[in-house]
């Protein structure tokens, strides 16, 4: 205890040359945690809404079914197994069916996605109560935000959507726009008409069938079902695991880069302090301090930086992690425009685990540092630092 105790008098002896090397690692510490809470919120907000929207408890794939490549979808579609459609008609699933078609807004051709999807569902959270309340002539369509500004479409527009049957055979008829939702997953939105399930049966001759049917949220995800494949929700949920390490590896240049600007700061003003104080550690050698105590001060005094830069950075950085954590930073522009799911203001998630990883990670670094230069004082005699020099 006492050797801390000197090595924080003498830390804080130092004066300016000290907070300097503080500061700076104080701010590579919150940035670190700062960058690191965006990915976690990023990661888990991304997650949230594609269960809510899109994936929910899981999906069954017709065996044709491949959604990167868009040649499948004509021999994608099928009538689901029976213990499938079991589940839809418990109300715990639901099927979906896909084709590519055309549209034609104020003369403009479009390519769209067409999804078929019952009405009265509550497997996801899209808002298909409309389509199933329209008694037009039209067919009606439920688009998303980014669709409707997109295909420049209001609500009440009609325009003209074009589709090729199981046959083949082209067709063509008038549709409006009976509602548009706002939703932060592109994957429902961008490109997407989606119509009630019946009628896009009927339109493409195809009663029955789907291309993949969605899980109720913690309904049981069956496995003897033929030929049509069971896909988990960490299937799903793996392409934003991807992004994450992808983007997490890029920022870990970023960390090194901030931990060797707090590493050398420190470890040039431990080399300056060895030099400027070799008269200092004679004395304490010929008080009989052995060699290895010595070593020991000089290391502590320089890893309690990383003590002191906690609580400076607590001080300034905590608020700012508050506030990020509870109000977010909003985005200046539209989310959609990067097609991929992104919250219209950035929250971080800052646990309590990645606080103290940080904390002990740059500590570490910090102490290795501290006792690189630190090691001369053993090469040191006793009587050479008494007189101000060195071997």
């Amino acid at each position: 205890m006492l050797l801390f105790k000197l090595a924080l008098k003498n830390l804080l002896g130092a004066g300016t040359r000290t907070w300097l090397n503080v500061a700076v690692t104080s701010f590579s510490f919150v940035l670190i945690i700062f960058m690191s809470g965006f990915y976690q919120g990023f990661l888990e907000y991304a997650q949230q809404v594609t269960l809510e929207t899109e994936v929910a408890g899981g999906a069954y794939w017709h065996p044709a079914y491949d959604p990167d490549d868009p040649f499948t979808l004509d021999e994608a579609h099928g009538v689901p197994p029976g213990p499938v459609n079991s589940q839809v008609a418990g109300g715990q699933a639901m099927p979906i069916l896909l084709t590519q078609g055309s549209m034609y807004p104020e003369g403009r051709m479009m390519p769209v996605m067409i999804k078929g999807i019952p009405p009265d569902q509550n497997i996801v959270s899209l808002p298909t109560a409309v389509l199933g309340e329209y008694t037009g002539a039209a067919i009606p369509v439920l688009i998303g935000a980014g669709m409707s500004h997109t295909a420049q479409l209001e609500v009440g527009d009609v325009f003209t959507i074009r589709w090729r049957d199981v046959h083949g055979t082209y067709d063509a008829d008038e549709a409006e726009v009976v509602s548009i939702m706002r939703v932060e997953n592109p994957g429902v939105d961008m490109g997407q008409l989606w119509l009630p399930l019946e009628t896009l049966r009927e339109m493409l001759e195809m009663p029955g069938e789907a291309t993949y049917v969605v899980a109720a949220s913690g309904a049981e995800l069956l496995a003897d079902i033929g030929d049509w494949q069971a896909k988990p929700v960490a299937f799903f949920l793996q392409q934003y695991l991807d992004v994450i390490e992808m983007k997490s590896s890029n920022a870990k240049v970023l960390y090194a880069v901030l931990l060797a600007m707090a590493a050398l700061g420190i470890f040039n003003s431990q080399v300056l302090s060895i030099f400027r104080r070799r008269k200092e550690i004679g004395t304490l050698m010929a008080l009989g301090m052995v060699r290895s105590r010595v070593v020991a001060l000089f290391t502590a005094e320089g890893g309690m930086h990383s003590v002191l830069a906690f609580v400076l950075g607590g001080i300034w950085g905590g608020p700012l992690l508050y506030f990020v954590a509870t109000m977010g930073i909003p985005m200046p522009y539209d989310p959609s425009e990067f097609g991929v799911i992104m919250a219209p203001r950035l929250i971080g998630v800052y646990g309590a685990g990645m606080i103290l990883g940080t904390t002990l990670l740059v500590a570490v670094i910090v102490t290795m540092v501290s006792y690189i230069p630190a090691r001369k004082i053993a090469k040191l005699k006793p009587t050479e630092a008494l007189t101000g020099r060195s071997n």
